[in-house]
C-alpha cells in the first residue's frame, strides 16, 4: 500500500534533522521544514503500518486551522509548499504540551475510571461518567517526551522546576483557553464538538509562538454533535473522529505500550479503514472535499518543494 513511511533528504543547508513519531524536521539556520510522514502513533509507540493519505490529512488541516487562529496567537507557519510540507519559523519550543479538556474521555476518563480526581493539580467532581462535559474546560499539561511515554504533570510542578517561566505560562494558560474557544466555535458550525485537544508553543526572537499543529485528529478528540445528548443520556459510546477508535482496537489486542506487550498487526483492510476515518475528519471537520495527492514521485516533490526554498 502506498504510504511514506519515512524521509532521508540531504539538504545543502541543513543544519539537522529530527525524526519524531509522525513528522520528519529537519532544521536551517532560522527556519524549519517538517515533513507530515503517513506514520500512526498510539501510547507513544509508532505503529508498525502506515496509513494512507494521513500526512495530508494533518497536514492541510494544520495549515488551515494554523490560518484560522492567526489572530488569537502568532504561529510559525510561513508556507506549505507540498500537500504534507511546511515550512516556518525555527522556534525554541517550551517542553511541555497544554492539554486542554471540555469533556471527560480518553486519558482522563482512564484516570478517572481508576478513582482518580485529581489530574494534573486539577479537581475533578464526583458523579461524573465517560464522555460528560466538565463544568469548565480545564488544563492538564504534559512533559513532552523525546521517547517513551508523555507524562501528566502540573502548573505548580512545571513552575517549581523551572520548565516554563510563570510569566510565560501564564500567556501559555491564555492562548491555549482562546485557542480552544475558538476551535469550539468552528468544530460547532460544522456540527462537531471540540472534547479535547493539545497545543505546543515556542519563542522565536522573545515572542510566544504557536507551533506543531492545531486541532488535527492526531491531537484533538471530536464528537458528532447530533445526538450527543440522547447518547449520554442511554449510556452508548459517542460518536467520534479521533484516533481513540484506533487506541481502543490496540487495547482490544492487547496492546498499550507496555513492556513486553507485542503490536498486532494490522491488516490491509483495517489500515484502509483508519484512512478513511481520517478523511472523513478532514471533510467533517473543514467542510472541504478532500483531494488526495498521487503517492507517484512523492518523495521527489517533497525534496524540490524544500530545497527550492531553503536549499
Amino acid at each position: 500500500m502506498n504510504a511514506i513511511k519515512s524521509t532521508n533528504f540531504s539538504f545543502e543547508n541543513a543544519t539537522g534533522v529530527y525524526h519524531g513519531k509522525v513528522r520528519d524536521v529537519y532544521f536551517f539556520e532560522n527556519k524549519i521544514a517538517i515533513v507530515a510522514t503517513d506514520r500512526i502513533s498510539a501510547f507513544d509507540v509508532v505503529l508498525d503500518r502506515a496509513i494512507p493519505y494521513k500526512g495530508q490529512v494533518l497536514n492541510q488541516i494544520a495549515e488551515k486551522f494554523l490560518k484560522l487562529t492567526a489572530d488569537v496567537v502568532p504561529n510559525w507557519l510561513e508556507n506549505a509548499p507540498s500537500p504534507n510540507v511546511h515550512i516556518g519559523k525555527k522556534c525554541d519550543a517550551f517542553e511541555v504540551e497544554m492539554v486542554i479538556r471540555g469533556y471527560l474521555a480518553g486519558h482522563a476518563w482512564r484516570e478517572y475510571k481508576a478513582g482518580k480526581r485529581m489530574l494534573c493539580g486539577v479537581a475533578l467532581p464526583e458523579g461524573l461518567k465517560e464522555n460528560d462535559k466538565l463544568p469548565t474546560p480545564i488544563i492538564t499539561p504534559s512533559t513532552k517526551a523525546k521517547e517513551g511515554h508523555d507524562e501528566d504533570i502540573s502548573r505548580e510542578e512545571i513552575l517549581a522546576q523551572g520548565i516554563v517561566s510563570e510569566e510565560d505560562y501564564t500567556k501559555l494558560e491564555e492562548y491555549t483557553y482562546a485557542l480552544f474557544q475558538k476551535g469550539t466555535e468552528f468544530a460547532d458550525e460544522q456540527g462537531l464538538i471540540l472534547v479535547d485537544t493539545k497545543y505546543e508553543f515556542g519563542k522565536y526572537d522573545g515572542e510566544i509562538y504557536l507551533i506543531d499543529e492545531v486541532h488535527t485528529p492526531d491531537s484533538s478528540r471530536y464528537f458528532y454533535k447530533e445526538g450527543y445528548a440522547e447518547r449520554q443520556a442511554a449510556d452508548e459510546p459517542q460518536k467520534q473522529l479521533s484516533k481513540e477508535f484506533v487506541r481502543q482496537w490496540l487495547i482490544e489486542n492487547n496492546f498499550q505500550g507496555k513492556e513486553g506487550q507485542v503490536q498486532p498487526i494490522m491488516s490491509d483492510e483495517f489500515v484502509n479503514s483508519v484512512s478513511e476515518r481520517y478523511i472523513e475528519l478532514y471533510e467533517k471537520i473543514t467542510g472541504e472535499k478532500f483531494e488526495k495527492t498521487s503517492y507517484d514521485n512523492r518523495d521527489e516533490e517533497i525534496f524540490k518543494s524544500i530545497s527550492t526554498q531553503l536549499g
